[in-house]
């Protein structure tokens, strides 16, 4: 693959020419030249474009697909272009699919998929075996096939000692085990932020006690056994100081904070929308303003779309019905872009791959092009138009956004 991209300003903060605009030379894929001005003198493909930024490329950390299993929500095929798409050059896959990614064979059908695609997959196998809190997966196998990490999506760990075992044990091969905040118990029947506006639908609340009590438990866990955790998707304010405080005691944690629960809050119930109805819900506006300063100080290490594709059957129905979900890849950048400048949102959208061990490379000569193209300019509108997804269970839809993502460049390959 061979590209000239003319006139574009680098956010890398890495690289010596953050905020430079600057032509790219790009030979058999690899970046050879970053100057004022390049000639084309090879007649190689240009790539000019509005307002032209690059960036290291995206990663996010949670994205379910419904392959195997579900392909009427998502497949693979489709899911890694929208991705691509949407500005991703490395995603981490859920392992809620059917079955369930809980063996080397599950996660070796993941990567086989994907491969030879622009956007990297990096499958994250269950914790439990078929995500049922019962008996640890098969963990051990799964790394040496490929699993980045090991997490039972939106299930809590039930079992404490279950939870202390796999630190102890994932400790050995440096695994990182995820854990889903959420205290069943105290959720009952649940469905929504409990409080003034719960109340006032007649909705049955999920307390942020909820996911306190297990953020907290957790904590201890990892303080007792020293190993390597991250907690996926915080929403409450309380879990953003509890683990603000485990990190100031130097205990390995790193968490994550789903982008809707960045710009809405459980105001948006009013309609009964199903696409509201995600988990852990949204919550108030005391709540959003902490998960954004948390962001802010590095207490929360990463965003992630939290991208979960829902089927028409299981989304349009009655609330109480609706399964938890929406989309999010397609929105992640202009979403961000409406709450953080530039810098900012290129930074969060870029954080998470060391955590993950997933490749990276700087926008510098000599490294292989992982970049993703982008206008950080623009306000639009949200509709079903923007939507890449098979699935259009959108959150985002009718909501105002800002900046265009033209594609991303990686693996050999183009994508704008």
């Amino acid at each position: 693959m061979n590209l000239l991209i003319k006139s574009a300003t680098i956010i890398d903060s890495a690289s010596e020419h953050h905020r430079a605009t600057k032509d790219i030379l790009i030979e058999n894929g690899v970046i050879t030249q970053i100057a004022n001005s390049i000639e084309n003198s090879n007649d190689y493909e240009t790539i000019s474009l509005e307002n032209l930024h690059v960036s290291q490329g995206w990663f996010d950390s949670s994205v379910s697909l419904g392959e195997p299993g579900f392909e009427e929500r998502e497949t693979i095929e489709n899911g890694l272009k929208t991705a691509a798409k949407s500005g991703f050059t490395a995603i981490a896959v859920n392992p809620n699919a059917n079955p369930i990614a809980d063996t080397k064979a599950d996660i070796a059908f993941l990567k086989s998929n994907a491969h030879g695609n622009a956007v990297s997959l990096y499958p994250i196998g269950a914790l439990t075996t078929n995500s049922e809190s019962v008996d640890l997966a098969e963990l051990f196998d799964m790394k040496n096939a490929g699993a980045i990490a090991f997490g039972d999506y939106q299930k809590a760990i039930s079992n404490p000692n279950l939870l202390k075992i796999a630190l102890l044990y994932a400790a050995n091969f440096d695994g990182l085990v995820m854990s889903f905040p959420q205290e069943d118990k105290i959720v009952g029947k649940g469905i929504v932020n409990e409080g003034h506006n719960s109340t006032r639908l007649g909705l049955k609340g999920i307390p942020a006690l909820a996911e306190e009590l297990h953020v907290a438990r957790d904590l201890f866990l990892l303080e007792y056994t020293n190993g390597k955790l991250h907690i996926p998707t915080i929403s409450t304010a309380k879990s953003v100081a509890l683990i603000r405080e485990a990190k100031q005691k130097g205990l390995n944690v790193s968490c994550s904070v789903a982008i809707h629960n960045l710009v809405m809050t459980d105001d948006e119930l009013e309609e009964f929308e199903t696409n509201y109805k995600v988990l852990p819900p949204l919550r108030t506006e005391s709540d959003r303003k902490a998960l954004i300063e948390g962001l802010q100080d590095g207490t929360i290490d990463m965003i992630t779309s939290d991208h979960n594709p829902i089927d028409v059957e299981h989304k349009k129905v009655e609330f109480d019905n609706a399964m938890y979900g929406t989309i999010g890849l397609e929105s992640a950048f202009g979403a961000l872009q409406t709450i953080f400048d530039t810098d900012k949102t290129v930074e969060l959208l870029t954080a998470g791959k060391e955590r993950f061990g997933v490749e990276t490379s700087q926008i510098t000569e000599g490294q292989l092009a992982n970049l993703t193209l982008f206008n950080p300019e623009g306000n639009y509108t949200f509709t079903q138009d923007h939507i890449h997804s098979t699935s259009q269970n959108s959150a985002f839809l009718g909501k105002k956004l800002k900046g265009t993502v033209y594609g991303i460049i990686h693996k050999h390959q183009k994508i704008v």
